[in-house]
C-alpha cells in the first residue's frame, strides 16, 4: 500500500488486536439466541475482514482502507447498541459491547493515523 512505511505499526496491529478479539466476543455473543445475534454475527464478519485486509495490504489504498475502518465502526457501533439493550441482565452481552466499543476506538485511532499522514 502506498505510505504503509510511514504508518504507525503499533496502531495498526492494536486495530488488527481488537478486531480479532470483537470478532471473538461478538462470535460467542451470537449464539445467546437474543435478538443482538444477527448484529454481532455481521459485526463477527466485518472484524475479520478487516483484520484479514490489513495483515495482506497488497490491492489497499489509503481510501479503501479507511473506508473498511469507517464500516467497521459503523458495524461495531450496532452491535454495541444492540448488545447494551441485554446488558442488565447478560454478562456476555456486556463483554461484547466492551469488545465493540474497544474494536471502534483502535479502527478510529488508526483512521485518524492515516488522516495525519494525508495531510
Amino acid at each position: 500500500m502506498p505510505g504503509m512505511d510511514m504508518m504507525d505499526m503499533s496502531l495498526m496491529q492494536a486495530c488488527m488486536d481488537a478486531c480479532a478479539a470483537c470478532e471473538q466476543a461478538c462470535t460467542v455473543c451470537s449464539t445467546q439466541m437474543m435478538d443482538c445475534g444477527p448484529a454481532c454475527m455481521n459485526c463477527a464478519d466485518m472484524c475479520n475482514t478487516m483484520m484479514r485486509s490489513m495483515m495482506r495490504m497488497q490491492g489497499m489504498t489509503p481510501a479503501t482502507m479507511m473506508a473498511m475502518l469507517d464500516a467497521t465502526v459503523a458495524m461495531c457501533q450496532y452491535a454495541m447498541d444492540k448488545c447494551m439493550e441485554h446488558a442488565d441482565h447478560s454478562e456476555i452481552c456486556r463483554m461484547c459491547a466492551q469488545a465493540c466499543k474497544d474494536c471502534m476506538d483502535a479502527c478510529a485511532a488508526m483512521r485518524e493515523s492515516m488522516m495525519k499522514m494525508a495531510s
